[in-house]
């Protein structure tokens, strides 16, 4: 019994705390935007704000700070790498990864907001923007949808998740201006459900229908017509309608360009980065909080130098 006990003790792995390194101290602005997509100033002010919801509730064993949390979550989204990958580099366990990500999102979106204006002169800004791309007059947003990868699952609800193209997805719904920023969202509905679905069971009908002054989406033609949404025609028969479908065109065109720089700045929301790895509910929650961090009005002048990187 005694030697089993000594060969037990032996084999004893020993426990090690991994020195967790502060990237903030030793990185510059640069190295900060290419591995987490935000500049140091901005990073900090992230960390504030959801310090009093992440903070460790003691200091035993070796708890995660809310930097190292804030830092490994906005790694994971900006480079869409393996929970196990985005550990090792600031010195955590993966399964402590998968516990406070989902967590620091909730804080994050408590913080964050995306609201439709509705106060007449930046609705006349807003109009002023889109007029100048080609001349389409009164638009105050344009809409359109797009599809999030994630994990399968078991279950009655997995058929709803299948998209048209054959893989689980969310089907997400975002309204743009003309400077490419959020200014309504939908994170909620499965793959499967159709554009125009999505669109009648959101905020905007009530928001535009009340509208100060008046005002029209662009979208395309998965969309309804209304007397609020302009769709383009499909088959165009006069110079006139060519004419109206090439304005439509080029000035809804800001919409498929925000998605297309809101997945390249966030990986874990391209097909190229696999899938999100959680439930339903967590992963609207992650595209949620991608959404409005693309909002960051303090991160535009950063916006050249993230797309070289």
């Amino acid at each position: 019994m005694a030697t089993y006990l000594l060969l037990q003790r032996a084999l004893r792995r020993e426990r090690v705390f991994r020195d967790m390194s502060q990237p903030l101290d030793s990185l510059d602005d640069v190295d900060l935007i290419s591995w987490y997509r935000f500049p140091r100033r901005v990073l900090l002010e992230l960390i504030d704000a959801v310090d009093a919801t992440c903070r460790p509730a003691t200091n035993r064993s070796y708890s995660i700070p809310t930097q190292l949390q804030m830092l490994c979550t906005l790694r994971f989204m900006a480079k869409a790498d393996f929970f196990s990958e985005v550990g090792d580099i600031h010195g955590i366990s993966k399964s402590s990864v998968c516990v406070f990500l989902p967590r620091v999102c909730r804080a994050l979106n408590a913080f964050l907001h995306i609201d439709f204006p509705t106060d007449a002169q930046t609705l006349l800004k807003m109009k002023e923007g889109f007029y100048a791309i080609a001349h389409f007059p009164n638009v105050v947003g344009a809409i359109d949808g797009t599809l999030i990868p994630i994990r399968g699952m078991n279950g009655e609800d997995e058929p709803v998740y299948v998209c048209r193209k054959n893989f689980h997805a969310l089907n997400v719904q975002g309204v743009v201006d003309a400077n490419m920023r959020f200014i309504n969202i939908n994170c909620r509905f499965p793959g499967s459900t159709h554009d125009a679905y999505v669109f009648q069971h959101s905020s905007i009908p009530g928001i535009l229908e009340t509208l100060p002054g008046g005002g029209w989406l662009l979208g395309d033609s998965g969309c309804p017509l209304k007397d609020y949404l302009m769709t383009p025609f499909t088959n165009p028969s006069t110079p006139a309608e060519e004419r109206y479908n090439a304005a439509h065109c080029k000035t809804r065109n800001v919409v498929e360009r925000t998605f297309g720089v809101l997945k390249a700045r966030f990986r874990c929301l391209h097909s190229s980065g696999g899938y999100l790895p959680f439930k339903p509910e967590n992963c609207a929650l992650v595209v949620e909080t991608c959404m409005k961090l693309h909002n960051k009005p303090s991160t535009r002048e950063y916006l050249c130098v993230m797309v070289v990187l």
